[in-house]
């Protein structure tokens, strides 16, 4: 009998195409709306996610412009907070502006950056040509540099540039490595952009020993303290806050602290934020759709009194006529979300491809879009299931 039920349900979706179409066209949208909106924000937060951890995960930045009598961070203390349990490198960097010139060309307003081999360490695949800045090229305070492709273009043309020479600020430095323009900067260089730096494309690193001497400072302002365990970023936070104190005698202003991670977790719960808004706003289009379901079926059990008397005068049981609706109902809403579930993930196709990013299938949304398209079928399926199962054989027959 159940399987009769389903043909029966499924013979009357048929023979009313447009009227069924039409029924689940707000189950195609709500579900199309959800599916869509879910892929599209995961992809979003995937690649969001994976930019935040290639610059910065395991990674906390600091900065410290120091007080007045003590500008940023000796060796000294770099050497302390080296030495912080969980720490396993520390990364300066100074960040200036200079003037770049080859033979008769002259480039401005370049950036010239300092740094040590740990941050060459924690890139490994950001040295395009060349090699990178050693641990002997800081301590030799050398003049070397590693330049990105922009100042090669700018200096050099087509060029090979390693082993040649160059000019910053009056100094003769040796080329000896080329940065990979496909390879994303670190969290410095974003945090400087923010600052809204005026310079160049171009830009030139070279041993943050030598960048000290050059611009005449005696403490770092700006580092990366590389961790270990991205889990206990906190309790390293606390123990680098202490040390960070104990540098300026613990006055106010004199540094702060980021901690990569804590920003990649909220970003994250702001994200899952977002698509629970969003589904909340999608799923109204669901019940909209379930009232369409709602109300299509009612007129159907209005068309079909003839029919449902004679099945309860012929011995079919109440149960056995809420049972049929109810599967009608059923086949709507799942119409409609097999609809929304392919419209849904081509509108994320096209979203994915015109922002550039890689296309994920949710199949969280997918599972989410079709269990609320069924439990729409069933939920607002039950009430004219149950009028159809309720009425009386005799007065069903004597309708017309």
């Amino acid at each position: 009998m159940f399987l009769e039920n389903i043909k029966m349900s499924l013979q009357n979706v048929v023979n009313n195409k447009m009227r069924s179409f039409l029924t689940a066209l707000g189950i195609i949208i709500g579900v199309a709306s959800i599916i869509s909106l879910i892929t599209i924000m995961q992809i979003a937060t995937n690649s969001i996610t994976t930019q935040f951890n290639d610059l910065g995960a395991g990674k906390l930045v600091v900065s410290a412009p120091g007080t007045p009598l003590k500008k940023g961070l000796t060796d000294r203390d770099l050497q302390t907070i080296s030495q912080i349990q969980g720490v396993t490198a520390v990364s300066p960097t100074l960040s200036l502006q200079a003037t770049a010139v080859r033979g008769n060309i002259v480039e401005e307003n370049i950036t010239l950056e300092g740094k040590s081999n740990i941050y060459f360490d924690q890139n490994a695949d950001i040295v395009a040509l060349g090699r990178p800045l050693t641990k002997i090229d800081g301590e030799n305070k050398a003049l070397v540099c590693v330049i990105n492709t922009d100042l090669q273009q700018l200096l050099f043309s087509n060029d090979d540039p390693i082993g040649k020479q160059l000019q910053i600020k009056d100094i003769t430095y040796t080329v000896v490595g080329v940065l990979d323009p496909t390879v994303a900067g670190d969290v410095m260089n974003m945090v400087s952009q923010q600052r809204g730096t005026n310079n160049s494309d171009g830009k030139a690193i070279i041993p943050y020993q030598t960048a000290m001497v050059v611009a005449g400072i005696r403490g770092i302002t700006s580092l990366e303290v590389i961790i270990d365990d991205p889990d206990n970023s906190t309790q390293i936070s606390n123990n680098l806050e202490v040390a960070l104190k104990q540098a300026f005698n613990d006055k106010d202003n004199s540094y702060s602290i980021i901690n990569m991670d804590s920003l990649i977790e909220t970003m994250n719960t702001m994200l899952s934020m977002m698509t629970s808004l969003l589904v909340g706003i999608a799923s109204i289009a669901l019940l909209v759709g379930g009232i369409g379901i709602m109300n299509m079926m009612l007129v159907s059990v209005t068309e079909r009194t003839q029919e449902i008397g004679l099945r309860k005068a012929l011995g079919a049981k109440p149960i056995q006529i809420q049972t049929q609706f109810i599967i009608e109902s059923i086949f709507l809403s799942l119409l409609g979300g097999i609809l929304g579930l392919i419209l849904g993930l081509l509108i994320s196709f096209v979203a994915s491809r015109a922002m550039d990013l890689d296309f994920i299938v949710s199949a969280s949304a997918i599972i989410l879009g079709l269990g609320f398209s069924a439990g729409v079928g069933i939920v607002f399926g039950w009430m004219p299931a149950r009028n159809a199962s309720r009425l009386n054989p005799i007065d069903a027959l004597r309708s017309n």
